[in-house]
């Protein structure tokens, strides 16, 4: 098991429900920090918090840290990029989850479109913070390599969004069959 530090809020049940969720994906809970508000600005937690996590992350060094909220993209980039860890918001834990247990062909395609949907997000915030500088290449022509991994990002959607189709056209010609045939 990978091991982890999960950030939650400071009630009982919240707490049992976050390490549930952890162990459920795979990951051990080494430490738990507990906060009673988890949405401040630039990284969700207050900067004496993130001090004491970086300390906590340097001696444990966890596989993962936990953020048991929804973060916004700014935020998971300004942790992951202060902390030099992957970071997982609520979020990415339970697509994690579903990726585990995701059976049939569909159900794994369905998992896989929702994880690149997150990711999206995540991947505009990028090139958003890396355009704010100048561009890269000859006369700043060039693309950031964020540009490029967003656009592979979109096609790679399209792609599962089709195969997403065909699966669904053969479970209906499945259906028509099984009809006809009684």
């Amino acid at each position: 098991m990978d091991k982890a530090i999960l950030i939650t809020y400071d009630k009982e049940d919240t707490i049992n429900e976050a390490r549930g969720l952890c162990e459920a994906a795979g990951y051990e809970v080494v430490h738990i920090i507990q906060e009673n508000y988890l949405q401040k600005p630039k990284y969700g937690i207050s900067g004496g918090v993130l001090e004491k996590l970086q300390e906590i992350a340097d001696k444990i060094r966890p596989d993962v840290i936990v953020f048991d909220e929804i973060l916004k993209p700014s935020q998971n980039y300004n942790l992951a990029t202060e902390l030099q860890r992957e970071v997982l918001d609520r979020e990415g834990l339970i697509l994690e989850i579903f990726e585990s247990r995701a059976s049939s062909a569909e159900s794994k395609l369905q998992v896989k479109l929702a994880q690149l949907r997150y990711e999206m997000v995540r991947a505009k915030e990028k090139v958003r913070l890396a355009n704010m500088g100048e561009q890269p290449g000859f006369m700043g022509i060039g693309k950031f390599e964020v540009d490029v991994y967003y656009n592979d990002i979109k096609h790679r959607m399209q792609t599962v969004k089709k195969k997403l189709q065909k699966a669904g056209k053969q479970r209906e010609l499945h259906r028509q069959g099984r009809k006809r045939m009684g």
